[in-house]
């Protein structure tokens, strides 16, 4: 039987909803922008736990997907999935599920997180590649190496905050 907590229903959708609005708070360096939806996907699944974690993602990009314009700079619809940026869009799922793994185990944490990123960037860069057609270094450089210092200051905020959060919100 499928159980289901309401309560982190309402904190996934406030997650999914997070990560739009970090798709909005964004610096443009190239073919793909830097904006804080990591941000919010890494706590997504650090705050949630995987099962959660996750389904606020997929919300996020389901509503995309249909059309809210929720991607980065205000961009909708199947298009954006499917093009050069889709597959950092898509990673977010499997960023939050892994950033969900051993969730609240400060020893684990930074090393979680990290991996999180990483599978951001491998999968991202790799779409990239393949849609555009580039070589897979070409690909690195444009879509991993600018948002390496970006990315571990995420994951710094997010092992600071997260902890507040759960403790001040009840996000457990």
């Amino acid at each position: 039987m499928l159980k289901i907590n309401t309560k982190k229903m309402i904190q996934a959708a406030l997650m999914a909803a997070l990560t739009a609005v970090g798709a909005y708070i964004l610096i443009p360096v190239g073919p793909v922008p830097i904006t804080l939806q990591t941000f919010f996907v890494l706590l997504s699944g650090r705050l949630l736990g995987q099962k959660y974690g996750v389904l606020a993602q997929i919300t996020y990009l389901l509503l995309g997907a249909f059309g809210l314009p929720i991607f980065s700079g205000g961009q909708a619809g199947l298009g954006v999935l499917l093009g050069p940026t889709g597959g950092f869009l898509i990673s977010f799922i499997v960023a939050s599920w892994i950033a969900g793994h051993y969730s609240g185990q400060r020893e684990k944490d930074l090393f979680i997180l990290a991996t999180a990123v990483l599978s951001n960037y491998l999968l991202g860069s790799l779409y990239f590649s393949f849609i555009t057609g580039s070589n897979l270094i070409e690909a690195f450089s444009l879509t991993v190496i600018p948002f390496i210092p970006g990315d571990l200051l995420k994951i710094i905020l997010v092992l600071t905050i997260a902890p507040l959060i759960e403790k001040k919100l009840e996000f457990n």
